[in-house]
């Protein structure tokens, strides 16, 4: 130390850390470039939506402003989605509305209270996940019967009428509102129905949100014109005027009834809300429980201060990500904007008219329909679930239409749970393919018996099980049967395909529950997926013999002595170690393509065996040249359902086929003439795919021009320009940030099946092409295959359209 003069105590004095300081540094610059500008953007969109839910609520106004301020800053200090905004959501108003018209507001409020409790404890109990567990069929058909609720009566408003008590009666009482007088209120309404709907298509500014510009034209026009309309009516103190809540006056089981629908209804919109932000951002994730523990604790301010329920709202959440939000602040300082202004600028929002809230409210209630929902719905048969729990909300009412959605959502699972197939081929005189597909119980017991009564008798009979669960009832039937039938000289011959069921009840270990494979299909999974939970060369003794020929401690022997067996991280490849050391045990070869290897000669070999001995002998005969991407998920032979001999593969990145001359790389050159003279290929295919790196990189560009790549990526054409018109998607519109990767998507989509036009162009400048193509002895097909549908496509040479494959 050096001496200073001083005492010890002063020339020790503590220096503040350099990096707390840094760490402050950039909070404060992450605050003022980021957080504060979006805690603007929201706030803008949070104050007439505010108001209107309220309005809808059949709640005093300044009971949505509360909400919204106490939404923001204590969700935002404590909650587990730190870019999720909370406030009064749509999706609440019905029920809130009807616990107003059956008990009061000052009632509904100690209910939100309460619920708010209950939702704390729900959190602490760690139970946010189980709000999850709903069907999305359901809870989307909860949401779109609110929103058309909501739409019909505002609709009434819009029209200078006023809503009726139910969804039914508004909607047998909109045609003479129709017709019927109109006042001045229907032109501010239409005006501001229109702006909802123009606006984003003109303008796509954040810190401009539609909502915010169709309220102030609405305004606008009716102070100008000077018209005669119900407007915002708020207290001129209101913090004089907070509704303190009381014990509602009504039987204890409706009290609870009330407080149980809040709070679940709640949770689940908040806790899918957090999920879906999660989607939007890169940052960290929700932690659901907090999120649930933070809400409830909004709750619980909220109705004490004579508030409306609050749960997360994704319309605010997405402008806030979209803004460009890192931090909780930007929530926080949101709620903060919506209490100065309501209690220092009351006179503005007076001024507002109520037909221009009424107008606000039905786009909103419209927009709780998803299109793109029920699109996923229909593709995943729930649809039924969906359209019984809108009708059940909006023609009954909330709870027995999502008890009703429940319902169907059971018995279709019941469905799915005992439904199988079986389907008979009939291959030769005496020679039978029978396939059954599903899940066999005993309920299904005495149709399988029945069915497989009717084989005739003597034949060879080759059963294909492809079974996710086969119970014991069953196994005997079908165990019966292939008894009795080979004592009357039939022959029959068990194949499983999905798992071995029926394998392991033959050796007495078929268990009592549905699970999962224990190994999926190896032909269908990733290394990763079934070497991270099993060693297939583990022996009995718990070694796994090394290829040196030692013996290694094996996962089964791990786990009965605590040793650690090193397991590779999925999608992560092992770093490259020296021979003679780690997993390559001194041959150089990986430990997963050494158990790869292992699986195939153990399982598989004798299966292929004879058919890879026979095209040894007489050599190769495919029929097909297939030409696609070097990208380690694209699987030729998976795709195609083919096997050896039948596919001459070409790959290299992007699919690409240079035009003849090319003076760089020959091997596609080369591969294109053995195929054409010496293999004689009738048929050339060029498959792109999609999420293709190689059309990215032709998008968007990054490659040096001058490396390997560069070179190479230039005979992938630019397909695609970014400007280019692209198809309306419902769900990307709600959000610009979907949009913006929808968008991304379809460009990519675009580019590669321009890619797949342009090469197959470049394959007829090829002289041994072109003879064959003019002597009709040749034909080229364009595939695009869509990885995240698994699914095949046409792809036109001529536009670069993609179309399904012919059935």
């Amino acid at each position: 130390m050096v001496d200073t003069g001083q005492p010890q105590s002063t020339a020790s004095m503590t220096v503040p850390d350099p990096t707390n300081r840094d760490r402050a540094a950039a909070f404060r610059r992450t605050l003022l470039r980021h957080d504060l500008p979006a805690s603007f953007v929201v706030f803008l969109v949070a104050v007439p939506l505010s108001l209107g839910i309220a309005a809808a609520s059949g709640a005093p106004l300044l009971a949505g402003v509360i909400a919204a301020v106490v939404g923001g800053i204590v969700v935002g200090a404590l909650g587990g989605a730190p870019l999720q905004v909370s406030g009064p959501a749509a999706g609440l108003s019905v029920i809130v509305a009807d616990l107003v018209l059956r008990h009061g507001w000052t009632a509904t409020a100690a209910m939100v209270s309460l619920a708010g409790l209950l939702q704390i404890i729900l959190g602490l109990s760690r139970l946010g996940r189980a709000a999850l567990m709903l069907s999305p069929a359901v809870v989307h058909g909860m949401l779109a019967g609110i929103g058309i609720v909501i739409a019909l009566s505002q609709l009434h408003v819009v029209l200078g009428g006023a809503p009726q008590s139910s969804a039914w009666e508004n909607l047998s009482e909109l045609p003479a509102q129709l017709v019927g007088y109109h006042d001045a209120a229907v032109l501010v309404g239409v005006v501001t129905v229109a702006v909802l709907l123009v606006w984003p298509r003109l303008i796509r500014l954040s810190y401009l949100p539609a909502p915010l510009i169709a309220i102030t034209v609405a305004t606008a026009l009716a102070t100008g014109l000077d018209l005669d309309l119900t407007r915002v009516a708020l207290p001129d103190d209101p913090l004089s005027h907070l509704g303190l809540p009381h014990w509602p006056d009504a039987p204890l089981t409706a009290v609870l009834s009330g407080v149980l629908l809040l709070a679940v209804v709640a949770s689940v919109e908040s806790l899918l809300s957090a999920v879906a932000v999660d989607k939007l951002h890169d940052g960290p994730r929700a932690r659901l429980d907090r999120e649930l523990i933070a809400q409830g604790a909004a709750n619980t301010v909220s109705g004490a201060l004579g508030g409306l329920p609050v749960t997360g709202v994704i319309v605010r959440s997405s402008a806030n990500v979209e803004a460009g939000a890192r931090t909780r602040a930007s929530a926080i300082l949101h709620g903060i904007w919506i209490a100065v202004f309501a209690l220092l600028l009351t006179g503005i929002l007076e001024l507002i008219p109520m037909s221009a809230l009424a107008g606000v409210l039905v786009i909103v209630g419209l927009r709780l329909i998803s299109v793109a929902h029920v699109r996923d719905l229909r593709r995943h048969r729930e649809l039924p679930a969906y359209a019984v729990t809108v009708a059940g909300v909006v023609f009954i009412d909330l709870v027995t239409g999502v008890l009703l959605g429940v319902a169907v959502t059971l018995v279709a699972a019941l469905y799915r749970l005992t439904h199988w197939r079986i389907d008979v081929d009939r291959r030769g005189p005496d020679d039978y393919l029978v396939q059954i597909t599903g899940t066999l119980l005993f309920l299904g017991a005495g149709r399988l018996n029945n069915e497989l009564r009717r084989l005739p008798p003597g034949a060879r009979v080759q059963l294909e099980l492809r079974l996710d669960f086969l119970d014991h009832a069953a196994f005997g039937v079908i165990e019966q049967w292939r008894t009795g039938y080979e004592r009357g000289g039939g022959q029959v011959r068990v194949e499983e395909v999905l798992d071995g069921w029926f394998d392991r009840a033959v050796r007495d270990r078929l268990g009592n529950r549905k699970t999962l494979p224990d190994r999926l299909p190896r032909w269908l999974a990733p290394w990763s997926h079934w070497q991270a939970s099993t060693t297939p060369a583990t022996s009995a003794t718990g070694t796994t013999p090394t290829p040196d020929g030692t013996a290694a401690p094996g996962r089964a022997h791990a786990a009965r002595t605590g040793a650690v067996v090193p397991v590779q991280t999925p999608g992560r490849a092992e770093p490259a170690r020296s021979p003679g050391t780690g997993p390559t045990g001194g041959n150089g070869i990986g430990e997963n393509m050494l158990e790869g290897v292992r699986e195939f000669e153990r399982r598989f070999a004798p299966l292929v065996r004879p058919y890879l001995t026979e095209l040894a002998r007489d050599g190769q005969r495919p029929g097909e040249l297939f030409i696609t991407c070097a990208d380690s998920r694209m699987v030729p032979n998976l795709v195609t359902a083919s096997g050896p001999g039948d596919l001459f593969c070409l790959r290299n990145i992007g699919n690409i086929v240079p035009r003849h001359g090319y003076h760089g790389d020959h091997s596609v050159g080369a591969a294109i003439e053995y195929a054409m003279d010496v293999l004689d290929i009738s048929t050339i295919t060029v498959c792109g795919h999609s999420d293709c790196g190689a059309m990215r990189a032709v998008l968007h560009g990054g490659v040096a021009p001058q490396s390997h790549l560069g070179s190479w990526l230039r005979h992938a054409r630019l397909g695609v320009r970014r400007d280019d018109p692209h198809p309306n998607d419902t769900a990307a519109a709600e959000h610009p940030i979907l949009e913006h990767r929808a968008r991304e998507r379809q460009m990519l989509e675009r580019q590669a099946l321009a890619n797949v036009a342009q090469q197959l162009d470049n394959l007829r400048t090829y002289p041994s092409v072109r003879r064959r193509l003019d002597a009709d002895q040749l034909t080229l097909v364009g595939l695009y295959f869509d990885l995240h549908e698994a699914r095949m496509y046409l792809v036109d040479a001529g536009n670069g359209a993609r179309r399904p494959l012919p059935t």
